[in-house]
């Protein structure tokens, strides 16, 4: 190269002077930082659309219900009022019975062999006797005509004898000597099997609800009659009902040492916290 063109000369076309500018090397040096521009571009590129698409995907995901989170179910023994017990009713007065009717009777002895002089009264004939009763004595009265003399010992026929009513047992037993029980672990059985998400799904405020649900337990052990008297709603009641009729079966209650159908109250607590 002339040395009056090296000072204006670019230093990449001093550095191939005399060498093959058409191997390759030359072109890719000189079109070095054109292309690590275009590179650059192209890659800022891909990001601003990649975080573009992940901003729009945020903004359409649906929102996110919030978990329920079932800290403690609390499981209280209700006991029952003791009721107090009317005294019951004086019995009626016993009914005014008329005394019997008198009967007539003749009186017959033993008989005797005597002389005839002797006999001071004779036996009534056969005749007299079939309307009559036999006596001690003689006595006026009604003939017989088949009626029932009231026995002795009876205050003279007029005491009347007193029966003892016989108290009927309830077919349910509303108080027992020992509430019927889940065979098992009953608190981790209701643990296990609430749903403790139903009052956030029906939109219940965070706090605690108590539902109460009653029932009944056969001599078998079957549930029956499952129904709620106490439901603070949000659709809990209905599930404290579903979990009792799937609890299968249970011990009966006890009164008087023997196993009775009687009705069961169970509490049952819901706990809502903020999600």
């Amino acid at each position: 190269m002339e040395a009056n063109k090296i000072l204006s000369s670019d230093l990449l076309d001093i550095v191939f002077e005399g060498r093959n500018k058409e191997y390759g090397a030359y072109e890719l040096r000189r079109t070095y930082n054109k292309r690590v521009w275009k590179a650059l571009g192209i890659t800022v590129a891909i990001a601003v659309v990649i975080a573009a698409l992940v901003f729009l995907k945020s903004q359409m995901k649906p929102p996110v219900q919030e978990k329920v989170k079932m800290e403690e179910v609390t499981i209280q023994e209700i006991k029952q009022e003791e009721k107090k017990e009317e005294p019951p009713p004086p019995p009626p007065p016993p009914p005014k019975q008329e005394p019997p009717p008198k009967i007539e009777t003749k009186a017959f002895t033993p008989p005797k062999i005597v002389k005839d002089e002797e006999v001071k009264e004779p036996p009534p004939v056969q005749e007299e006797l079939k309307d009559t009763k036999i006596g001690t004595i003689n006595q006026e009265g009604v003939k017989d005509v088949g009626i029932v003399v009231p026995p002795a010992g009876v205050d003279g026929g007029k005491g009347i004898v007193e029966t003892k009513p016989v108290e009927k047992e309830p077919e349910i037993f509303t108080k027992v000597e020992k509430d019927a029980q889940y065979p098992g672990d009953w608190s981790r059985y209701l643990t296990t099997n609430l749903r403790g998400e139903v009052p956030v799904e029906n939109g219940a405020s965070p706090g605690n609800y108590q539902v109460i649900v009653q029932f009944v337990v056969d001599v078998q052990g079957n549930v029956s009659d499952v129904k709620v008297i106490k439901d603070p709603g949000f659709g809990m009641g209905a599930e404290a009902v579903r979990v009792i009729k799937k609890s299968g079966k249970w011990k009966p209650a006890i009164q008087n040492g023997r196993e009775v159908k009687a009705y069961r109250k169970q509490p049952i607590t819901f706990q809502v916290t903020e999600g």
